[in-house]
């Protein structure tokens, strides 16, 4: 029962972390609402290393520091585009360009990357199912409840 109940305040400690993270006019759509990833175009736009931990299923990997409009010439601008990170903060920002580049529908990952692995979503690395997840740093893998942490 105690187990539970500091994983239902660590959830309440996330959502309140992330609610600071977001911008409230850019659009979020939550792991539990993605029933089929083959709708999307998924971008992700963490770091090499961390896409090479695992990333979503059909994943291009654009960067963020990186990043380059020309990373995602090859996608269509009227097929909704779902990006994320670690959390969503990059992912957002990488949103607004791809929005400013004339995508018409991008929806930024709701608690990105750690949110889908303690959601018990499907990650993948190489082609094939994973549970490591590379939270960025140990200050944000303390949010990863579900999964095998990374740095």
């Amino acid at each position: 029962m105690h187990f539970s109940s500091d994983l239902a305040a660590q959830s309440v400690a996330y959502k309140a972390l992330l609610s600071t993270l977001y911008d409230s006019d850019f659009p979020i759509v939550k792991p539990a609402e993605l029933t089929d990833l083959s709708k999307y175009q998924i971008v992700d736009t963490r770091e090499k290393e961390e896409f090479e931990v695992s990333h979503l299923k059909g994943a291009n990997w654009v960067g963020y520091d990186t990043f380059s409009i020309d990373n995602v010439s090859g996608l269509d601008k009227n097929q909704p585009v779902l990006v994320y990170c670690t959390v969503g903060a990059r992912s957002q920002e990488i949103g607004k360009k791809l929005k400013e580049a004339g995508f018409n529908q991008v929806y930024n990952l709701y608690g990105g990357l750690i949110e889908w692995a303690n959601e018990k979503k499907p990650i993948f690395h190489e082609g094939s199912q994973t549970n490591k997840v590379h939270t960025y740093s140990k200050s944000w893998g303390i949010w990863l409840t579900k999964g095998e942490k990374v740095y």
